[in-house]
């Protein structure tokens, strides 16, 4: 079958195929002079548009398609940046995507047979074509170089009209090539999944390997649309059937599909391919490129596997990377990109965006990334110069190991963990020597400074001797919680991508099931047969045994110098609950995590020589930072309700201990199960001066019960979160007088105050009020103190503990970061809420969970906690529903057991209670209430309602649908 060649078309010339969100003005036949003489591109181009708005472009993105879509999936980035230019919002950015040849409605080649898989190297003119008659990877460069200069961007940019380059699938091959060859013109590069390199050893991807099979190359790309159907299949969700008709338009006919087919015979699978050599010029270029580089991810892409993602960022270390966790291959569709690409292109216009010098690093020949943007060079920087002596000093702290070298002397006890097999206290001397014994055989086994080392190792005497080996090498711990279940845990050990995995049997297996990345190493040594099916290198206990006795010292660099994490290194990425969407990696420096554990000391008076009992990991971790004794009781990590007053009391006696740190769900089975206690384990308890419990909101009569438990105990609950662990603080006294407050009818009600308060800021904690306009949205206003007291707004933070960043999520760290005031870094919080009037802070839900009414934006927070006061009921939602601007408020309320009998089913609340209900909202007016059995909540802490779950639920049962349960 011969294919012959056809000419250029516009889309309009398919006018009975709908493209929806294409706008026929953008596209353009542009000629260009190719390696193989005149040919024709279709190219979507909105500069006409921009011209006759008489708006001048900024600068110009250059897109580059994959195989099998076209320019039509540019199309909302192109519709952003036109109405952007339009409204006058931030630069103006033509763009330019063009159709590559043999695709879209470009010039079709003549194929002298159906594709067939490249011939060894050596191939007669392999830039253009092979004898097949297909483009290949240098004839497409080629094309791009061709294009550039027929529409004139490279006379542009050399006047200083920056230039940025994007791609996708092969099109991000193409695109980052081209850039990487010409520098002096690319100001920027960008692209979605796309791989330059390919290992050997390791499979190619399942649905390649079928379209590469020889015989079913032609079958499957040509002569029927089932490679096209495949690829338009992988949307998440699916995509409906006008887009894949879309997708499909310009390839309707076996004549107009020989593209598709050329497209999958020139990937170069292997060096035998006509393309490998020029493929491995692409990827050597892209390695010296040192303009700013933005990486965005779908994780779900059967194709493009993380692998990839990350051969990608070492190539280009200087790059932002966004992985939005449920998008896939055709990430384009999956998600809005167009808001972190026009985002992140501002900071290439302003100059913020990071970049990369090229120089003969420690000895390795290594890259140095610079960022001028505030706040982000020591969250991403991959390790620190770590000199001899570091950079510590009064200002940034103490090395969080310190206490660990100051009392290596010292017998007494350091770690006493109830939950493991030995319950002995193990001193501060034998925990410094085992912790350096670890910390030699690490290195020894290959870890070096910046390595990424997940911690699968539940908290207690094993997981603080590993996690403080690797922080005195100056690797970095990934910690994600066994709460997320195995698929959580999966997903943010991916998007981690650690080089090791440090676990027990249970992780281990877990880890090698799942087929996580990282070499292996186990905490207990392992028969030999359990070890090779495991994929252990070696043990942690080997390592304690072998290197016993030896003083750590530190890596040396190349040059013999050693290295000493820096305050501004990176420590740890710690993953959030994932209670309201994909749980998300912390990351947190040296210097910010001391700076944590300073105002544990400074704040809650967590002096050296204090013993403090945590039934809250993160904190059980940072008693040797502190110097006070760790103390881990008998629970389930991921159960913080198995914690029962009899194994507080155990732990307590064995480490002597004087605080209790644990979760309100915690303290409620501690309560529960407080019958269990004899006189001396009260005497025990009684021995406790501080509790502290967070997560979630303490009610006083929760503490009422805990204080009867601790009565010499003072009770403090602070607001924090994984991004900045301890906020603000109130105590037992003050929250028993709001309460009083809040049912005496005498009390001034004039201007209440709703939610929940948690207190004023502690230490060096600033707060400040974000406040929402009518559509609920932050207005970028920062007040503080007197100015924001009874302002509705988001609760933005500044301290010197919170995150350094979010990894591998550069658009959730962009917009969650507020311009800098003062000099300091602010974090959204997306908590919303306000201050009172004498500085407290007020908690009234989150932002995303704000109803927004025709009289404007209404929170939660502040009628659920009247609702809740109500005899009978255990739990209320307070959500909207209907179209935002104009929704009604409805409440959903969970009925405490005893009255459930005396209700009626899931659905419209009895006029009784929804009389009660709508009085306790007041002055908020609820437009309908509805009963359930059950409020969904996150497990891990009892707590946090999911109030999007909820609405849908109400949604449909206003409508009249089925009720079923939320």
């Amino acid at each position: 079958m011969r294919i012959p060649a056809a000419p250029a078309t516009l889309p309009a010339d398919s006018a009975s195929v709908p493209l929806p969100g294409w706008d026929p003005a953008w596209s353009a036949l542009v000629p260009i002079a190719t390696v193989d003489g005149q040919r024709t591109l279709h190219v979507l181009d909105t500069g006409d548009v921009l011209a006759q708005a008489g708006v001048e472009p900024d600068g110009t993105i250059l897109a580059v398609h994959g195989n099998p879509t076209w320019s039509y999936l540019w199309r909302s980035l192109a519709a952003a940046t036109v109405r952007a230019a339009l409204q006058g919002e931030g630069p103006v950015w033509r763009v330019v995507a063009p159709d590559q040849l043999d695709m879209g409605f470009s010039e079709r080649l003549p194929h002298g047979s159906l594709p067939r898989p490249a011939a060894a190297a050596g191939t007669p003119d392999p830039v253009s074509a092979n004898d097949a008659g297909y483009r290949t990877l240098g004839g497409r460069l080629a094309d791009l170089d061709a294009l550039v200069t027929a529409l004139g961007l490279d006379v542009q940019a050399r006047a200083g009209h920056p230039l940025l380059t994007l791609g996708h699938d092969w099109g991000g091959v193409v695109s980052l090539g081209w850039a990487g060859r010409h520098q002096d013109l690319v100001a920027a590069a960008m692209t979605l999944n796309t791989a330059l390199h390919h290992d050997e050893s390791q499979p190619i991807p399942v649905p390649l390997q079928a379209a590469l099979a020889g015989p079913l190359l032609p079958g499957s790309t040509v002569v029927t649309d089932a490679f096209l159907r495949v690829t338009t299949a992988l949307g998440h969700p699916g995509l409906d059937r006008e887009l894949k008709a879309a997708y499909h338009a310009p390839y309707t006919s076996a004549e107009r599909r020989g593209g598709i087919g050329g497209f999958v015979a020139d990937i170069p699978v292997g060096p035998q391919h006509a393309s490998h050599p020029e493929l491995r010029r692409v990827a050597d270029s892209v390695a010296t490129f040192t303009r700013p580089a933005l990486l965005l991810w779908g994780p779900k892409d059967p194709v493009f596997l993380d692998r990839y993602q990350a051969d990608l960022l070492q190539r280009l270390p200087q790059a932002d990377l966004h992985r939005f966790e449920t998008a896939g291959h055709l990430l384009a569709e999956d998600v809005d990109i167009a808001t972190p690409i026009l985002r992140w292109a501002g900071q290439v216009l302003d100059g913020t965006a990071r970049t990369r010098v090229l120089h003969a690093g420690v000895g390795n020949g290594s890259a140095t990334d610079t960022n001028e943007a505030e706040g982000e060079g020591e969250a991403r920087s991959a390790v620190g110069s770590g000199t001899a002596t570091g950079h510590w000093n009064e200002t940034t702290g103490r090395p969080l190991w310190s206490y660990l070298d100051d009392w290596r002397d010292s017998s007494a006890p350091a770690l006493v963990d109830m939950a493991g097999d030995d319950q002995t206290p193990l001193s501060w001397n034998r925990l410094s020597s085992v912790v350096d014994a670890i910390a030699t055989g690490l290195v020894a086994r290959g870890v070096r400074p910046g390595d990424r080392i997940s911690m699968m190792v539940t908290p207690g005497r094993d997981l603080t001797a590993a996690l403080y080996a690797a922080l005195k090498i100056g690797a970095v711990v990934v910690v994600a919680d066994a709460g997320l279940g195995v698929a959580g845990m999966t997903r943010a050990v991916r998007a981690a991508r650690p080089d090791w995995v440090i676990g027990k049997v249970p992780g281990l297996a877990v880890a090698r099931s799942q087929r996580w990345p990282g070499r292996r190493l186990s905490v207990s040594t392992l028969p030999t047969p359990l070890a090779r099916a495991l994929g252990v290198e070696d043990s942690l206990y080997r390592m304690a045994h072998d290197h016993d006795g030896s003083r750590f010292s530190g890596p040396r660099h190349a040059d013999g110098t050693v290295h000493v994490p820096a305050p501004t290194d990176p420590a740890a990425i710690l993953y959030t609950s994932g209670s309201t969407g994909p749980a998300k990696g912390v990351l947190y420096t040296h210097g910010r995590l001391s700076a944590l554990a300073g105002l544990l000391q400074d704040v809650f008076h967590v002096r050296p020589g204090s013993s403090l009992l945590a039934g809250f990991a993160p904190f059980a971790l940072l008693g040797p930072a502190i110097g006070a004794t760790s103390v881990t009781p008998d629970m389930s990590v991921t159960r913080p309700a198995s914690l029962t007053a009899r194994a507080v009391a155990e732990a307590a006696r064995a480490g002597h201990a004087t605080i209790l740190f644990a979760s309100p769900a915690a303290l409620r089975n501690v309560v529960a199960t407080a019958g269990q206690l004899g006189p001396e384990d009260h005497a025990v308890l009684g021995r406790i001066d501080l509790v502290l419990s967070a997560g979630a909101p303490v009610y006083p009569q929760l503490m009422a019960q805990v204080a009867d438990l601790f009565p010499r105990a003072e009770f403090h609950s602070p607001y924090g979160m994984t991004e900045a662990l301890l906020l603000a603080d109130i105590d037992r006294n003050a929250i028993t007088e709001l309460s009083a407050q809040a049912v005496d009818p005498t009390a001034d009600a004039s201007t209440p105050d709703n939610g929940v308060c948690v207190g004023h800021p502690v230490g060096p904690v600033r707060i400040a009020i974000d406040p929402l306009d009518a559509d609920g949205n932050p207005t970028g206003t920062l007040l503080e103190g007197p100015d924001a007291a009874g302002i509705l707004g988001e609760v933005v933070i500044s301290a010197p503990h919170q995150k350094s960043g979010y990894d591998r999520l550069w658009l959730t760290d962009s917009l969650s970061r507020r311009d800098t005031k003062d000099g300091l870094d602010w974090h959204r919080t997306q908590d919303v809420g306000h201050l009172d009037s004498a500085g407290r802070l007020w908690i009234e839900g989150r932002l995303q969970h704000v109803a927004i009414t025709a009289a404007g934006p209404v929170a939660p927070g502040g009628p659920e906690a009247r609702i809740d006061a109500l005899d009978g009921v255990s739990r209320s939602a307070v959500v909207g529903v209907g179209p935002r601007g104009t929704q009604a408020v409805v409440a959903v309320v969970e009925v405490s057991a005893p009255d459930r009998a005396r209700t009626t089913r899931p659905g419209l609340a009895p006029s009784e209670l929804t009389a009660s209900v709508r009085a306790a909202a007041a002055p908020i007016p609820v437009a309908a209430v509805l009963v359930t059995d059950r409020v969904p909540v996150d497990i891990r802490h009892n707590s946090k309602i999911d109030r999007t779950r909820i609405a849908q639920w109400a949604e449909r049962v206003l409508s009249g649908g089925k009720v079923g349960t939320p």
